[in-house]
């Protein structure tokens, strides 16, 4: 009995042991397979994302070429970043340098500007005398028939016959003679000689020799140069009428033009270098003792004057200077600056991309900022930005490209919106121009918005016609005129789709006509030309604002056998990137109706 109840328990227990082992290895490999399915399941959700690593904003969900270069699309590795800030749009290390993006740190210092100044030498106005007649009569002699002549002050200049002085001498001979009963007559016929600026001497020399002077000498009333000889030998000329005019050159003004934009960073007594352009090799300085209180209607400059001994008469009017000043903000604060690349402007807002980091990676938001005084290649931030902060100061279009992409805020949509996948399923690919909305689409301008963008187009035509006649005076001109009538632009009239293509091609725009003011030849000029007609040529495909048709241009040549495009009015070709070396050079590509 214990036999058998020992050998019943041995197998209960060995039946007890292999029972629990098979359910190990039955439920347990269970168990396993089923979290292996749900990590396939899981990573099969997640679907790999195909980019291009010359355009990063281009997102696929499948393998292929990018639309706009044609490359093998790559994989692209999870965002980790938008964990963090949703709102940021994240790049990878490659990806940042492929769109070469460059970041700087701002920090806050003292506004200063060094702005070029052009100015004139000017006598001083101070020391600038109009010799005049004092007498009526006849020019019987002149002493200084030239004009640049040396004169001293007393010096007789010129001699004339008053016959109203001769009578006034005699008046003076014939009371003389009853002196000694009339006196105050015979005072009275002095005093009216001397009003007529005759000396004590000359006076006494009529009343010893007992006769009237005929010829009367003209004294010089200062010493200086004659600067200019109103009468000639002969000639009849009335009480106070100016025979010549003397200039006193020991002292003269430098007088520097001053553009109302510069105008409250240049103050009095501020330090100004300069050069004389016909005296090579000297350098000059001084300080500026007067700005002129109002802008000149129709150059729109105000004159700012620097004083300077000229002993030495080294310095003559009419020279041409060129001098620069160091210039500050009148308040002395510190503050935030920026370089002008970093900044997009879209006409009501000016935005920039401040750089975020985090363990994950980097990634970049948008900020918009308030534009204080322009500085050259920078601009003072009133507000947006606080010292320390990083942002992107080039690739700033590749940044915001991919934000609109990718439906984040971006400077056309500052709210974000649905992204934009960039999938190409079938067709052909298009061209870079085809990928921009603004050169796809045609946007029907209304005739208030088309009028507002004809002077546009005129400064342009005028400037290509400039370059082509290889005249850099009127080509600068027309330039500046361009960059003007682009901002005269009222972005009011621009409705609907057509406002935020229109804020994306000025601002464009903007960006290649903001240093055309200090391109000092017509080389430079043309390298500009190149980008400005790009712009151009965006706008006008894209609104067609001209009643006339207008011809798209290319010369292969140009841009260092590049290629470059241009606008004209005309199918004859007017090459305006060589002028007249070729100037028939180029093809009309497409026609604008």
């Amino acid at each position: 009995m214990k036999t058998l109840n020992k050998t019943t328990l041995i197998t209960a227990l060995s039946t007890l042991i292999i029972g629990v082992l098979i359910g190990w290895l039955l439920f347990g490999g269970s168990n396993s397979t089923s979290l292996t399915e749900h990590q396939h399941i899981t990573n099969a959700d997640k679907e790999t994302i195909w980019t291009c690593s010359m355009h990063p904003q281009i997102r696929q969900g499948e393998p292929g070429d990018c639309p706009i270069c044609g490359m093998d699309l790559i994989p692209l590795k999870s965002d980790q970043n938008e964990e963090l800030d949703p709102m940021a749009v994240s790049m990878s290390a490659t990806a940042m340098q492929l769109a070469q993006i460059q970041t700087l740190t701002v920090g806050k210092g003292n506004v200063t500007k060094s702005i070029q100044l052009n100015g004139k030498v000017q006598a001083d106005e101070r020391l600038l005398h109009t010799q005049s007649s004092h007498v009526s009569g006849r020019i019987e002699e002149l002493a200084v028939t030239f004009t640049g002549d040396v004169v001293s002050k007393g010096q007789t200049i010129a001699r004339l016959y008053s016959p109203e002085l001769v009578t006034a001498q005699e008046e003076l001979l014939e009371a003389q003679k009853i002196a000694t009963t009339q006196p105050a007559l015979f005072n009275a016929a002095k005093e009216k000689l001397k009003k007529w600026k005759l000396t004590e001497k000359q006076i006494d020399q009529v009343l010893t020799s007992g006769q009237a002077i005929e010829s009367f000498p003209i004294l010089a009333d200062v010493s200086g140069y004659v600067t200019e000889k109103m009468v000639n030998l002969g000639d009849y000329v009335r009480q106070g009428e100016p025979i010549y005019q003397i200039a006193d050159l020991t002292k003269v003004w430098v007088l520097f033009d001053i553009y109302e934009t510069d105008m409250g960073l240049i103050n009095q007594g501020d330090e100004v270098k300069y050069t004389i352009q016909s005296i090579p090799g000297k350098a000059f300085n001084g300080t500026i003792s007067y700005i002129d209180p109002v802008i000149d209607p129709k150059t729109r400059v105000a004159k700012a004057r620097v004083e300077r001994s000229n002993a030495d008469l080294l310095l003559k009017p009419e020279m041409f200077a060129s001098g620069i000043v160091e210039a500050s903000s009148s308040t002395k604060k510190q503050s935030i600056t920026v370089p002008k690349s970093a900044v997009m402007w879209t006409g009501t807002r000016s935005v920039v991309y401040v750089m975020q980091k985090s363990s994950q990676g980097v990634s970049f938001m948008m900020r918009v900022v308030t534009l204080g005084p322009e500085l050259g290649d920078s601009y003072v931030i009133e507000s947006g930005l606080e010292a320390g902060e990083e942002i992107a100061v080039h690739g700033t279009f590749s940044i915001d490209a991919a934000a609109q992409l990718a439906g984040k805020p971006s400077m056309m949509n500052p709210q974000g919106g649905v992204a934009m996948t960039g999938h190409n399923h079938g067709g052909t690919k298009n061209s870079p121009r085809e990928n921009k909305p603004s050169a796809i689409k045609k946007t029907s301008l209304s005739p208030s918005a088309k009028k507002s963008i004809e002077p546009l187009f005129e400064s342009y035509f005028s400037f290509k016609t400039a370059l082509a006649s290889d005249d850099f005076k009127k080509a600068r001109q027309s330039s500046l005129a361009l960059k003007s009538a682009l901002a005269n632009v009222d972005m009011n009239l621009f409705k609907g789709d057509a406002h935020a293509v229109w804020m994306e091609l000025s601002s464009s725009l903007k960006n290649s006509l903001q240093h055309i003011e200090h391109q000092e030849n017509i080389a430079s000029l043309r390298e500009s030309f190149i980008h400005i007609s790009n712009g151009m040529i965006e706008i006008a495909e894209s609104f067609e604002p001209n009643r006339s048709p207008i011809y798209i241009q290319h010369c292969p040549m140009a841009d260092s056998n590049k290629g470059a495009d241009w606008l004209s009015k005309e199918k004859e070709i007017r090459n305006p990137y060589f002028g007249e070396s070729m100037l028939t050079c180029g093809e009309v590509t497409k026609e604008i109706k």
